[in-house]
């Protein structure tokens, strides 16, 4: 499966992909793409000149919604210069930045991406993840229609959070069945994020070096169609009965039973009071009261169905 949708397509573009945010704060530090084998095919600390190895997005500039990148170390670090990392430098905007690097496979090898977030703001609809796709002919379209192999990260709109992980197979991009957890909460440190994809069809997802998931994506993205089907030549019988349960042919409501209509009756105990007037009062009627004969709506038993 790996090697159908990613080991034969080469991919040569790292990107920070575009997401409208609010309050949103990221800071992508070290980001890493190599085999385990130990080449690295991308890495970047955004050192000086970085702006001249990454494509700003132009994807949302007519439609002004495009936000800025700056580089800084964040509000928290521990080296001003060593800590720098690029950073969302505007709420409530699309952001989207990628790179390119030669084209590889990882046929037969490990494949590790890797990169550090850091939100300084909490969330309320965002996503600081990673795409790796194919080359792109324009870099300035980058967004969010632009094909990719792979998307990894954090991802966050209102009560929905988690950590995505998405491959593309045959066009189509697959959504892990089962959510990753989110890791990305608001306390303002940064999280390394770590992805091993495996020549066996494996992968195994780490944040902050801790193990998340560690599965095959035969079994845990539908990428593959499923073993069995529906026998589409398969019809349902005539006299299929779908009911597990019958009335009774043989229960009958009894004679004496009480219906509804006669729920209330005529008080025959009640009189007339001495001083009613017929002529200022009008006719006199007897009060209704419960009746105590009546014991609620007859329903027939229900027994087991034997057709069923």
């Amino acid at each position: 499966v790996a090697q159908e949708f990613l080991a034969t397509a080469p991919s040569r573009a790292f990107g920070v992909p575009p997401r409208a945010t609010a309050m949103l704060r990221s800071l992508v530090g070290l980001g890493c793409l190599s085999s385990a084998s130990g080449k690295v095919y991308f890495s970047e600390t955004f050192g000086d000149g970085w702006e001249g190895r990454w494509t700003l997005s132009k994807w949302k500039d007519s439609e002004g919604t495009a936000g800025k990148w700056e580089a800084s170390a964040g509000k928290w670090f521990r080296d001003d210069a060593e800590d720098v990392g690029i950073q969302t430098a505007q709420d409530s905007r699309f952001f989207g930045i990628s790179a390119g690097f030669d084209a590889f496979s990882n046929k037969g090898k490990e494949l590790i991406v890797q990169y550090q977030a850091k939100y300084e703001k909490d969330v309320e609809c965002g996503g600081g993840y990673v795409k790796v796709g194919p080359a792109m002919s324009d870099a300035t379209t980058f967004g969010d229609p632009t094909p990719y192999n792979i998307m990894f990260g954090p991802d966050k709109c209102g009560y929905t959070k988690r950590t995505h992980l998405i491959f593309s197979y045959k066009g189509k991009n697959v959504l892990k069945k089962q959510d990753l957890p989110y890791k990305q909460e608001n306390e303002g440190t940064s999280h390394l994020y770590r992805l091993v994809l495996k020549p066996d069809n494996t992968v195994r997802v780490e944040i902050d070096e801790e193990k998340v998931y560690e599965g095959s994506i035969k079994e845990d993205w539908e990428v593959l169609k499923p073993k069995e089907i529906s026998d589409p030549d398969d019809k349902k019988p005539d006299d299929w009965v779908d009911d597990s349960m019958m009335d009774d042919p043989e229960d009958k409501k009894p004679a004496d039973w009480v219906d509804e209509d006669q729920k209330r009756i005529v008080d025959e105990t009640a009189k007339k009071p001495d001083d009613w007037d017929d002529e200022e009062d009008g006719e006199w009627e007897a009060p209704m009261k419960d009746n105590p004969a009546y014991k609620g709506e007859w329903y027939v038993k229900r027994i087991s169905n034997p057709a069923y």
